[in-house]
């Protein structure tokens, strides 16, 4: 026991109960999950402000979010878009769980979630409002609606969930960071963990932050506009929206009489150094560290979810990566987010509640787009259409801007429809 009561050092099952999805190719699990299979894109030209002016006018956008519908209206004006999305996902995600957390031990309930750009669109009106009218015209709500944590906070306030909350600034790998860290506090007294991750950085303020990459498609066409290991490769499109799930020990799920998804059976991260160290990229020692803490070998896995940035040169170097745990075209690989963008804070998690989806309804899903490998890019890339191989091992691997590098395994569970 630690000096607070709270149980340590001890490795609980971690299963995903209930998924919650807000995403471009749909609003819910099941909507989602039809959107991959049929290959339907969410890809287009911006609407939420006129892109005509910047190099980049393509992107995921959340397509009919009913933002008075899914989040109380108080709490509107007071928080940024992309917490509208965390709540509405998370409250997706509990009912999917059939959980009532006004029945739950609200000291062993806790929330961590990723977050990438915090509130920007909030953040943009603000200061607007700042340098066209002064300082009396910006909000008190400023000083909260923009930080890192204020899904984190809001979410576990909405749900009476006071156990350890936490949130992990780690870009596109924080997803897969923040269901590490809820599988950790599964042995630490949690029995519940709302976990996952959304991002909304689609505003002048947000495109204009994301252009400084030099990473981003400048593709006119939403059907070209992102190859991830193809030879026509030209960058990411930038999208909003993600997933959060709801993590249990299997003894919480026992209690309560719930199926699950799967498990979370594995996990590890590391970081990349800047290129011109000379270091060699981290990726193929994090991918083996999350196999060895699944206790598997590479031969157990059935489906790798690729990051699949669509730049060329990080392309071939997660190719290689995956070719060296497991050798050329050892394993089917697949990114379904072609057809949303990169996500951002929203797109690992996005990745693993769709993992556990294609486990449960036995098909690897194809990646959309992209027609003829790269050279050097040594992979079994599962294109046009989804491959009936009924996985049952799936590693998801995640590489945010600037060196965060996580491999998450997840292994099949029972359930294999969605409830809502």
């Amino acid at each position: 026991m630690s000096a607070s009561g709270i149980r340590t050092g001890e490795r609980v099952r971690a299963i995903v109960t209930g998924l919650g999805v807000v995403a471009p190719t749909g609003i819910g699990a099941q909507e989602h999950w039809e959107s991959v299979v049929a290959g339907k894109s969410g890809l287009g030209r911006i609407t939420r402000f006129d892109p005509s002016g910047y190099p980049v006018k393509i992107a995921g956008e959340v397509p009919g979010f009913d933002t008075a519908g899914q989040v109380p209206n108080r709490l509107i004006p007071q928080t940024d878009r992309f917490t509208h999305f965390a709540l509405a996902a998370a409250g997706m995600a509990l009912a999917d769980a059939d959980a009532d957390t006004t029945t739950l031990p609200e000291y062993e309930m806790a929330v961590v979630t990723a977050s990438s750009s915090g509130g920007t669109e909030f953040g943009q009106h603000e200061m607007e409002q700042l340098y066209r009218k002064g300082p009396s015209w910006v909000g008190a709500y400023q000083s909260i609606a923009w930080f890192y944590a204020a899904t984190t906070g809001q979410v576990s306030i909405r749900h009476g969930m006071r156990g350890p909350c936490g949130v992990l600034c780690c870009e596109q790998a924080g997803g897969l960071d923040a269901l590490g860290q809820s599988r950790r506090l599964l042995g630490t007294g949690s029995r519940l963990v709302l976990s996952g991750g959304t991002d909304a950085s689609l505003c002048p303020y947000g495109l204009t932050a994301q252009l400084s990459t030099g990473a981003l498609s400048r593709q006119d066409d939403p059907a070209r506009a992102y190859l991830p290991f193809d030879t026509e490769a030209c960058g990411y499109v930038p999208g909003e929206g993600g997933a959060m799930l709801v993590v249990e020990s299997a003894e919480s799920a026992r209690q309560r009489g719930v199926g699950h998804y799967g498990e979370l059976r594995g996990y590890a991260s590391g970081f990349d150094p800047m290129a011109e160290s000379g270091r060699p990229p981290v990726l193929a020692v994090v991918i083996r560290r999350a196999l060895a803490d699944a206790g598997i070998g590479p031969d157990a896995v059935d489906v790798v979810f690729a990051d699949a940035s669509g730049v060329p040169e990080q392309d071939l170097a997660e190719s290689r990566a995956i070719t060296e745990v497991f050798g050329p075209g050892g394993v089917p690989v697949t990114a379904p987010k072609t057809l949303t963008g990169r996500l951002y804070a929203g797109g690992a998690s996005l990745d693993v509640a769709t993992a556990l989806l294609a486990m449960a309804a036995g098909v690897v899903p194809h990646t959309a787009g992209p027609a003829t490998t790269a050279p050097g890019c040594e992979i079994d890339l599962v294109r046009v259409e989804p491959r009936p191989t009924a996985p049952r091992v799936a590693l998801v691997l995640a590489r945010g801007h600037g060196g965060f590098t996580s491999a998450l395994v997840v292994g099949a569970g029972g359930r294999t429809t969605v409830r809502l």
